[in-house]
């Protein structure tokens, strides 16, 4: 029975992300930042969000597990918030507890409809404004 895409949103500290993100790398998940990019960019303590998107199963590669892909919403070291998109394990995705309330959750997606994309924010940072550990 094929899962049905949760309508929720759900917060991950930057640990919990990095473990996302290499589960996405081990799987081979085609939406996904690279952990490295992640470990450099996003504040140490900060929260992120994921909202489930769409459902993904690759009909021409049936070795591929059935991904949920999420929009995230991740606070880099400038402070800003950005977007990206993580694909997911749903059974992965169901370990995370749910935290948010209702409020809470319609200001992440409002949030989200704002940010710059990953790519545009990594555009416009020079060298020199890239934070640094």
């Amino acid at each position: 029975m094929t899962p049905t895409l949760p309508r929720t949103v759900r917060s991950v500290n930057t640990a919990q992300l990095l473990d996302l993100a290499q589960e996405a790398a081990m799987h081979g998940f085609s939406q996904r930042l690279p952990v490295d990019w992640l470990q450099e960019h996003l504040a140490a303590e900060a929260t992120h969000y994921l909202v489930p998107t769409v459902v993904q199963h690759l009909r021409h590669r049936p070795d591929m597990p059935q991904q949920w892909r999420c929009r995230q919403l991740l606070t880099v070291r400038t402070g800003e918030q950005i977007w990206g998109l993580l694909d997911i394990l749903p059974d992965t995705f169901d370990k995370i507890p749910e935290t948010l309330d209702a409020a809470s959750k319609k200001d992440i997606v409002t949030r989200l409809g704002q940010a710059v994309t990953q790519r545009e924010w990594s555009e416009r940072m020079s060298p020199e404004e890239m934070p640094r550990n």
